[in-house]
């Protein structure tokens, strides 16, 4: 039996050919695809795939499943349709009904998210269809609905900013900012002088307190060393002594209680007054009614 001999250009060509497929490998291996890892695959029906590439992950739940293995065109008049096949995890399964959505974000381009149907307990089978729905592109709300309000604002704004312009370059304003300086100046030195007349005072004021607060002591040495209780004692003596003389006062059995509570006494001097006072008139008036001179 003949040795096959191998050609230098065969060796190149072979060379060539495996380090394509590892190649291959290697690429679709960084993109998360293991081509010799038996998966399930399904296909999602979009009308839009765009930002969407192979190995654009897939999640349920916020987890990671899979990725997107092949994006298909279909040409016909009938579908003109996009089928997005994706690749999950073997133990990973679709309950029938569920949708996957197309959601973009602004750094990774777009994801696919799977809602599953978790009210039925039935399965879709390896290779089955699943309703694509796209999401509401956050860029195109911001043109459709932000942007037209923003248009419409812009008017307002140019106006704003006028009568903002018009306030600042006024006279009064700048009047009234000399104003508030020179009032700033006044309280700065108003503080300043307070300042030195506390700096004065203080000593002055803290001596006139330590000396008010010994006299206060001495005081308070005096108040301690007085005979507070004979004290206490002769003033109770001595308004007993009141109280026994506005009683006596007060009653009649006594001189001074006749005169000042007896009405019959207090009249009859009042009469007694008055007949006196005529009688020195009627004498001075007629002295020789009651005196008689006789010399021989």
């Amino acid at each position: 039996m003949k040795k096959v001999k191998f050609t230098k250009e065969m060796i190149i060509g072979i060379v060539v050919i495996i380090s394509v497929a590892f190649l291959y490998i290697g690429v679709n291996y960084l993109k998360g695809i293991n081509l010799f890892q038996p998966v399930n695959h399904y296909y999602v029906e979009c009308a839009n795939v765009k930002d969407i590439t192979v190995s654009t992950p897939v999640f349920v739940d916020g987890f990671k499943v899979g990725l997107v293995r092949s994006i298909h065109y279909d040409y016909t008049e009938a579908a003109r349709k996009v089928a997005v096949e994706i690749s999950l995890e073997k133990h990973m399964r679709i309950n029938k009904g569920s949708y996957i959505s197309i959601e973009k974000t602004f750094l990774s381009g777009a994801e696919l998210h799977i809602h599953l149907n978790k009210y039925v307990d039935e399965y879709l089978k390896s290779g089955a269809t699943i309703e694509g729905r796209m999401q509401e592109d956050m860029m195109a709300s911001v043109q459709e609905k932000v942007l037209p309000q923003m248009m419409d604002l812009l008017p307002k704004l140019d106006s704003i900013l006028y009568g903002l312009q018009v306030l600042v370059n006024h006279p009064a304003l700048v009047q009234s900012l000399n104003h508030i300086e020179e009032t700033t100046a006044h309280l700065e030195a108003a503080s300043k002088q307070l300042n030195k007349l506390v700096e004065q005072d203080v000593q002055s004021i803290a001596s006139n307190l330590r000396v008010t607060s010994e006299q206060f002591a001495g005081l308070s040495a005096d108040l301690k060393a007085m005979d507070l209780p004979q004290s206490v004692e002769t003033l109770n003596l001595t308004l007993d002594n009141l109280k026994e003389t506005s009683d006596k006062l007060n009653s009649t059995d006594n001189t001074l209680g006749l005169l000042l509570n007896d009405t019959l006494l207090y009249n009859s001097l009042n009469r007694t007054i008055n007949n006196a006072s005529i009688l020195l008139i009627d004498l001075k008036q007629n002295p020789k009614r009651y005196v008689h001179f006789s010399l021989f």
